[in-house]
């Protein structure tokens, strides 16, 4: 997987990039025919690896699907965590806001 161009993309956008997984797939697999569960598991992995993140945290296995790229360490990428660790935090029923995603649902559905 080489997601250098990616990577670059990302940052000459300041910290965020919205791709198709079918862009994404050419970099992570092209030999492969369909993106399955594992390989977007290992793409998330290998994003993490290299400091970006995506939204949804889970990757559609649809290559027809948009995903937003973002560089973690971006004033967005700390946003994107902050929101994903309240998430984590509501599926576990501890989240001190629970009126956040009451009031958004729409942005709780990127963290499931």
């Amino acid at each position: 997987m080489d997601f250098t161009i990616i990577k670059h993309a990302v940052e000459v956008d300041h910290g965020v990039k919205r791709l198709s997984m079918r862009f994404i797939k050419r970099y992570a697999a092209p030999e492969r025919a369909r993106l399955s569960a594992e390989l977007c598991a290992e793409i998330s992995e290998e994003f993490g690896r290299i400091g970006l993140t995506t939204l949804p945290r889970t990757l559609p296995t649809s290559e027809n699907e948009f995903v937003w790229i973002i560089q973690r360490d971006s004033v967005l990428g700390e946003v994107v965590g902050v929101a994903a660790a309240l998430a984590d935090l509501d599926k576990l029923k501890m989240n001190p806001l629970p009126q956040v995603f009451a009031n958004y649902p729409s942005a709780k559905r990127q963290f499931d």
